[in-house]
């Protein structure tokens, strides 16, 4: 839904809701639609502290990355072929590539005389929602959640471990716009077919806990942009009568890590241009939930590769959404646990 959710963030409207929510007030809803207009083009940051990259090594890495920006692109290319990494993408990709690998090589190096080191987590899960929407959607259109995929990255072995996926059934407004069928390739018999929303949370959870995420492993959740979490996860949640799941509430927005890794602006962050850049072509087909995760997840994997640590950077507080600073602590999400009814 990649278009989809250009408009709706475009649009800078949130889908007011005529539900009771504890997160529901108009200056919330004012706050949220300030911020979710800011949000992608503005970083939260704050000083490195004192010192904290007086070790020698960050010396050594400034002396290599100012090398690696004289290069031209085929120097760059034979620099890559000579150590065995990926050639693809463009030119500042590769200078970002080359510059990672030296860095991680002298971090490790620190790391084994005692100096500083980077910390990763465990798993990341990206999630892609699939929603109900309409070719012009109106400001106050109701998206409801058709398709629920989650894609296990594990960043140790720097592959798709596995992958969970299952259809949604709409409460409000079942019926699809033809449209939508169209964009989504969900046909109305198979959304008909699917249980409520509760209903495959529920198992969403029992598939992350059988994976020991946020209790044997550190995990964090990814998405392509602010409206997955921001928008369609905590409209359905309040549609559904249950509480934003915690496990949800803080997140990595891809589209801010890749910007801010490749200097990159945010006309660049969409899921096509990031694929194109990287030297990477899409898989399976356009608004499938799991083929965009699988995607959005190949795009992390190969960031990962290149040295990117991908920290959560966004989250939901009171019903709004917010940035996580780059100097906050790298922090895991809580072990999910079943949806709580409201109050």
């Amino acid at each position: 839904m990649e278009d989809q959710k250009e408009n709706i963030f475009d649009a800078g409207e949130n889908v007011k809701v005529s539900l009771s929510s504890e997160e529901d007030s108009s200056s919330n809803a004012k706050s949220c639609t300030r911020r979710c207009s800011h949000t992608e083009d503005v970083e939260a940051s704050a000083p490195p502290a004192k010192g904290e990259f007086s070790d020698p090594v960050y010396k050594e890495i400034a002396l290599a990355n100012g090398h690696i920006n004289r290069m031209n692109k085929e120097e760059l290319r034979a620099k890559l072929v000579e150590l065995k990494l990926d050639t693809r993408g463009v030119k500042d990709v590769l200078k970002k590539r080359l510059k990672s690998y030296y860095k991680k090589q002298k971090l490790m190096q620190s790391v084994q005389e005692g100096g500083p080191t980077d910390t990763y987590y465990d798993y990341i899960c990206v999630v892609d929602f699939e929603a109900t929407c309409e070719e012009n959607n109106p400001p106050d259109f109701l998206h409801e959640i058709i398709e629920f995929p989650m894609v296990l990255v594990n960043t140790h072995t720097l592959e798709i471990e596995d992958t969970f996926q299952e259809y949604v059934r709409p409460e409000m407004n079942s019926k699809l716009s033809e449209f939508c069928v169209q964009l989504t390739g969900i046909t109305q018999e198979t959304v008909d077919k699917a249980d409520t929303f509760s209903s495959v949370l529920k198992r969403a959870v029992v598939w992350l806990q059988e994976k020991e995420l946020g209790t044997k492993y550190k995990y964090a959740v990814l998405t392509d942009g602010s409206w997955d979490m921001s928008k369609f996860l905590n409209i359905q949640c309040r549609v559904s009568g249950i509480k934003y799941p915690q496990f949800a509430k803080k997140w990595i927005n891809i589209r801010k890590s890749y910007g801010n890794f490749y200097k990159v602006p945010r006309t660049q962050t969409k899921l096509s241009s990031m694929l194109e850049k990287l030297g990477l072509h899409y898989e399976g087909r356009p608004h499938c939930g799991l083929d965009d995760s699988r995607n959005i997840a190949r795009i992390a994997l190969r960031m990962l590769q290149d040295g990117c640590q991908l920290r959560v950077n966004e989250r939901m507080h009171a019903g709004q959404l917010l940035s996580v600073p780059s100097s906050a602590p790298v922090e895991g999400a809580p072990p999910p646990h079943n949806p709580r009814c409201r109050n």
